[in-house]
């Protein structure tokens, strides 16, 4: 099934990154609630199932952060210690996405009995795919069912890490305003008049670039923004003088 899905799954990633959507990869153990938290973040139908591998292929949500800069959120195949080599090499392929990723949300039962581990395992495979130097935040999900000295001990293993829910939301805003602030930057600052007319160019500075200021005056729509190298050339002829 995993061989049959890689394709599509290629040409999916390859249109994001000439879309240029940042992408943040959701990682971990199996059964660490990565498909609920995806669920509870993007309010996406996705397959939640108390089961090895119920998520086979990697599942992309779109969303966007708090300024309108769209990202998206991929959820990745649960990892396992010490999987058949047959298995790891059908897993490759789906583990692409993490690679590819700009931060990866590395998700944590924090109910399970050795989270340690699970850390170590992760973290293990995120090596092999050569994504060791990508951005990750850890997130301890299922905090709704720890005690206060589960906590102290989970903030021990990962002192900058989060403590989640996607049962009953618990620190999911404060996650996401993480999230935004780690998701790379627009970098070109520009002064443009927009003629009214290109309405697809506003939108295009709305949801892959960061707007600073907008004004509507007689020749157009006045804006100052944060943008990435790839879009400069649309926007020269409307460049202030």
């Amino acid at each position: 099934q995993i061989a049959a899905m890689k394709p599509a799954r290629e040409a999916k990633r390859a249109n994001r990154k000439r879309n240029m959507v940042p992408s943040v990869a959701i990682a971990g153990y199996t059964n660490a609630g990565k498909s609920s938290l995806l669920n509870r973040i993007t309010r996406a139908g996705v397959l939640v199932e108390d089961a090895l591998f119920a998520t086979l292929d990697a599942t992309v949500r779109r969303t966007e952060t708090a300024e309108g800069r769209e990202y998206t959120l991929v959820d990745t195949v649960g990892f396992v210690r010490n999987l058949p080599h047959q298995l790891v090499e059908a897993f490759r392929s789906t583990l692409e996405e993490v690679a590819d990723a700009d931060v990866i949300l590395h998700v944590v039962d924090a109910a399970h009995p050795d989270p340690a581990s699970q850390l170590a395992t992760v973290r293990d495979v995120i090596g092999d795919t050569g994504a060791q130097d990508i951005p990750e935040l850890v997130v301890f999900n299922k905090s709704d069912l720890l005690s206060e000295n589960d906590r102290i001990v989970l903030r021990g293993l990962e002192p900058t890490s989060f403590f989640v829910s996607a049962r009953t939301g618990e620190g999911i805003d404060e996650l996401l305003a993480t999230l935004d602030t780690m998701l790379p930057m627009p970098s070109i600052e520009v002064d443009v008049i927009v003629p009214y007319e290109r309405g697809d160019l506003v939108s295009l500075l709305h949801q892959h670039n960061l707007v600073l200021s907008t004004e509507y005056e007689e020749g157009g729509t006045h804006i100052r923004a944060l943008i990435n190298p790839e879009f400069e050339s649309q926007f020269e002829e409307f460049v202030t003088r």
